[in-house]
């Protein structure tokens, strides 16, 4: 992988372990890279690794990592080429997308277009159904207002999910199991995702009791060719935030396997889609799955993938967006099973400690370094583990050693939550029982 123009500088809209994760692809293939940052910020690793950082604003995100004046400024004075989003914030915002085009920038993702088509959760349905993928019932258009959701949910059927069209990492979602109760979770839902985006649109599915959460990663290069990239477990969750992740998955029988890949490869080439996207479904058993939605940007779990596929999604992004042929990108898949858990801080302060795991099957993807002080104004995810060995078995073993390994002093954890979700004999014999709704349970069982 390789990309001629090496003169090339691009704006990293975005913060934390991705903002270094994307630093890091980018200088592999020889590109300047610049970083944006809040004031809580202004020490943090991305602003230290980046050939330039300019400030955006203050903690708020509204003002600073959602400001998109403040972002096109601080390409244009730096004089970037591109603008790579990240996930979350501004990752999948159309009218963002438009904008950095319209103002002569590459945007590191998919076009506009594409992504207003797979964000409006209705139109991404029809152009599913389109293929042939099964589909759940869901709202026709989204809403922002709760007699208007209400109707709904009342056509389609109680129970129902409510989620927000820009919720993320399980914000914004509430199931909802009869009318009564819609106004007042309806609210709440509202306020949940408005706290981490400016947007009040919410929308409807039908509810599915117990599956499993199945991601299809994709690359395409906008002009009809694309790639599937292997599949991945995203079902141990907690309150709708993913904590566990596997590539592949154990529970998908192989002939839905390439069926849902081969679906995948079909909507990317049928869409035009540029760059690395999602398919989410619901597994229910063989030949029994449901489209979700698309994600239209890079993963948070995208690292299992890459261990997997043998692959720099990152590295892949950023050689579409300036012109590399899908078929220049090498990948070789690896015969190996991958298993990522998710290190949330449930406090903010500063790191008075800290030691990460290292050796053979270990990665660690973060932004944080002892004495960093963890700011209450984003995202909890502050450290990615990732553990890979040839069977699952062993590679549960190496997440478990390099989790009880990790010392993070000074802030408030789960690791201790992620310890006793790898050690659980449901969750190591690959119980059936280990659904979506799984981990919630067992919480709930302990209260």
């Amino acid at each position: 992988m390789e990309i001629k123009k090496r003169k090339n500088k691009i704006l990293i809209a975005n913060r934390g372990e991705i903002a270094v994760r994307i630093i890091r692809a980018a200088q592999l293939l020889g590109l300047q890279t610049v970083a944006v940052y809040a004031e809580p910020d202004q020490n943090a690793l991305h602003v230290a690794m980046a050939d330039e950082a300019v400030k955006v604003g203050p903690a708020s995100l509204a003002e600073s990592y959602l400001n998109q004046d403040a972002i096109l400024a601080a390409a244009e004075i730096t004089g970037c080429t591109a603008i790579h989003p990240g996930y979350g914030l501004l990752s999948e915002n159309a009218d963002f997308a438009q904008l950095v085009e319209e103002k002569g920038f590459i945007f590191i993702g998919p076009t506009a277009k594409t992504i207003r088509i797979m964000g409006n959760k209705s139109a991404a349905r029809q152009e599913m159904a389109k293929i042939g993928v099964p589909i759940v019932t869901g709202s026709h258009q989204s809403f922002t207002e709760a007699p208007r959701g209400l109707k709904q949910a009342e056509e389609i059927g109680y129970p129902v999910m409510l989620k927000a069209v820009g919720g993320g990492g399980g914000k914004g979602m509430r199931v909802v199991e009869r009318s009564e109760s819609f106004t007042g979770e309806f609210q709440l839902a509202q306020q949940e995702v408005m706290a981490v985006a400016n947007d009040k649109r919410m929308y409807l599915e039908k509810f599915v009791d117990r599956p499993r959460h199945i991601e299809i990663q994709v690359l395409g290069d906008g002009n009809g060719h694309g790639l599937v990239l292997g599949d991945r477990d995203c079902t141990i969750q907690h309150r709708h935030q993913k904590m566990i992740e596997e590539a592949p998955s154990v529970y998908l029988d192989e002939s839905t396997r390439q069926e849902m890949f081969s679906l995948a490869l079909k909507a990317t080439e049928s869409l035009n889609y540029r760059g690395a996207g999602t398919f989410e479904f619901l597994y229910q058993g063989p030949g029994r799955y449901y489209f979700m939605e698309m994600n239209t940007r890079i993963q948070v779990e995208h690292a299992v993938t890459e261990e997997r596929a043998g692959i720099d999604l990152i590295g892949a992004q950023l050689a579409l967006a300036f012109g590399t042929s899908i078929q220049a990108l090498a990948h070789h898949e690896q015969p190996v099973v991958a298993i990522e858990a998710r290190v949330l801080a449930k406090s903010a302060g500063k790191i008075t400690g800290l030691h990460l795991p290292a050796g053979l099957g270990i990665r660690n993807e973060t932004a944080i370094y002892q004495g960093y002080r963890v700011p209450s104004n984003y995202d909890a995810m502050i450290l990615k583990i990732i553990a890979t060995d040839f069977s699952r078995e062993n590679a549960l073993k190496r997440l478990r050693v390099a989790i009880d390994e990790t010392v993070i002093l000074g802030v408030e954890t789960n690791l201790d939550l992620l310890s006793k979700i790898l050690y659980h004999p449901d969750f190591i014999a690959e119980d059936s029982r280990t659904d979506i709704n799984w981990l919630d349970r067992q919480l709930e069982g302990e209260n």
